[in-house]
């Protein structure tokens, strides 16, 4: 019983989580922040990932810890899952080369401003739309090889099978949202793109924007 009230708790904080993240990020947000603050929201990216940072770093060392063991493999088990491991990290690696790193985490927006060659209209963001590398397969690498990343695991109790779940489930209905707002600034050049490409995992399921 026990058990199940740490998880329900669990639960409830990630689901906390993933919906403030989701809120903070949506355009109705960001364009409110720049009305009150005008280029000031160039600052905003920082701050949201450090905010989430802070926040996934409370929960994970502060919210229940349901300790149930699910499983723990035996060598040399625990050793082969580190190769899908050791190929996911790569893969992040791989499409991260096709976005901005320093604009994803909010650096680059400072350093514009700091050299007043930031413009309010980008909100926290210069948004690109490129088809190369992993995003010809996958319209959101980065989750599909986290997600990866994330499973194979040597040692498995019931906290990090809750809060696997809770992040699958988080990446997958925060793409739904993120892409909303990528039609909005992409219109129909996204809207082919997600007829074509799968949305997370690199297989043709029923239909591509699934």
């Amino acid at each position: 019983m026990n058990d199940l009230i740490d998880v329900l708790i669990l639960i409830l904080l990630l689901t906390l989580f993933g919906y403030s993240h989701s809120v903070l990020a949506s355009l109705k947000v960001k364009e409110f922040i720049r009305r009150q603050f005008g280029k000031a929201i160039a600052f905003y990216r920082l701050f949201y990932n450090t905010l989430s940072l802070i926040t996934l770093y409370l929960i994970w060392e502060y919210a229940p810890h349901p300790s149930l063991k699910i499983y723990k493999l035996s060598p040399p088990f625990d050793y082969l899952v580190l190769i899908p491991q050791l190929i996911s990290l790569i893969g992040i690696i791989w499409s991260f080369r096709y976005i901005c790193f320093k604009e994803f985490l909010g650096l680059s927006q400072v350093e514009r401003f700091l050299n007043k060659q930031f413009s309010a209209d980008e909100l926290d963001e210069r948004m690109t739309f490129r088809i190369e590398g992993p995003y010809k397969y996958s319209r959101h690498p980065i989750y599909f090889f986290s997600i990866i990343f994330l499973v194979f695991r040597a040692e498995m109790d019931l906290f990090y099978l809750t809060v696997l779940i809770c992040f699958i489930t988080y990446f997958y209905i925060g793409s739904v949202y993120e892409e909303k707002k990528l039609i909005k600034i992409f219109g129909k050049d996204y809207e082919d793109y997600q007829k074509n490409v799968p949305r997370i995992f690199p297989i043709k399921l029923f239909n591509n924007k699934s």
